[in-house]
């Protein structure tokens, strides 16, 4: 329920907007999915690229 609204395009677009590389798992907080619903993520930098490990809604 808490994740109800937040879709895949707007969690790529979130992990593409972060700068930087990420070495370790790290909370970033404060997106927002198209409806509006509020969310986070913990994403870290793999050789492959970017791995979303979860998404926290609000």
């Amino acid at each position: 329920m808490r994740q109800d609204k937040i879709t895949s395009h707007d969690i790529i677009v979130a992990a593409k907007g972060i700068p930087g590389r990420i070495p370790t798992a790290t909370r970033f907080r404060g997106f927002f999915a198209k409806s509006g619903r509020m969310f986070d993520i913990v994403a870290k930098d793999i050789s492959n690229g970017r791995l979303v490990i979860t998404i926290i809604g609000k």
